[in-house]
């Protein structure tokens, strides 16, 4: 974090199932160069609220002001990790799940037609009636990653880390930041995994403000870096105090 510029917050980055944190390379360097403090928080993507608990032990572990940032799945874990820390400024949500209590991912991302993840899934069995879920990555740089470089994207397909089918079926509890924390949405607006009606539903009853980006993937934050560093800065000015 060496650089970065006294007094501003703490963007921390939390990648979402079927990703890792070398998607945040893009919008990293930008966030640097402005003078931010970045961190990348590790999500394990095995339960929504153990997954939450271990991005909220970042989250204590940093002084001062925080912007905390989710894509996809990261959204849910972000939406319970945030509660009760009065440290967190904001929430900026990148095509994104926003679930209220009760909800799961599984059944958000159903909820609107256009989602493509079921029918994409490979599945690998692990003990005790667990699965881990991948992207199958003959299909993924076309429906994961379609605005990406095609070379890039088959490495996102390469490197993606998976989500357990307990972690999207998991309901979520508890009171959800996004109730009490100012929250900020970016749609993408050709999204295969998350329907952009979905997204659009999700992040108006949440009261976001929300940009889209036409004609964006669900790895928006990786073909359109400058439009997502945009949303979070302007996320930054308008809650700053």
């Amino acid at each position: 974090m060496t650089g970065t510029t006294p007094n501003k917050p703490t963007i921390v980055l939390v990648h979402g199932a079927f990703a890792d944190s070398s998607g945040f390379e893009g919008i990293s360097r930008r966030l640097l160069a402005a003078g931010y403090p970045v961190v990348a928080a590790p999500n394990p993507l095995r339960g929504v609220a153990s997954d939450a608990a271990q991005v909220r032990a970042v989250l204590d572990s940093i002084k001062g002001p925080v912007v905390l940032v989710g894509h996809s799945y990261g959204g849910a874990v972000i939406s319970s990790a945030a509660t009760g820390n009065e440290n967190v400024r904001a929430l900026v949500y990148v095509a994104a799940f926003v679930p209220d209590t009760g909800e799961s991912v599984e059944a958000l991302v159903g909820k609107f037609p256009g989602s493509t993840v079921g029918e994409s899934l490979k599945p690998v069995p692990l003990s005790g009636g667990l699965v881990d879920l991948y992207i199958d990555p003959e299909v993924f740089p076309q429906r994961f990653a379609t605005d990406v470089p095609a070379e890039q994207a088959e490495l996102f397909a390469i490197f993606q880390r998976p989500a357990t089918n307990a972690a999207l079926g998991e309901p979520a509890s508890g009171a959800q930041a996004w109730h009490s924390i100012p929250s900020y949405n970016l749609i993408s607006g050709a999204d295969q995994i998350i329907p952009p009606a979905a997204q659009e539903f999700m992040a108006e009853r949440a009261g976001s403000t929300v940009e889209t980006v036409e004609g964006a993937s669900h790895m928006v934050f990786v073909s359109h870096p400058d439009a997502t560093v945009g949303l979070i800065e302007r996320a930054v000015a308008e809650t700053a105090g």
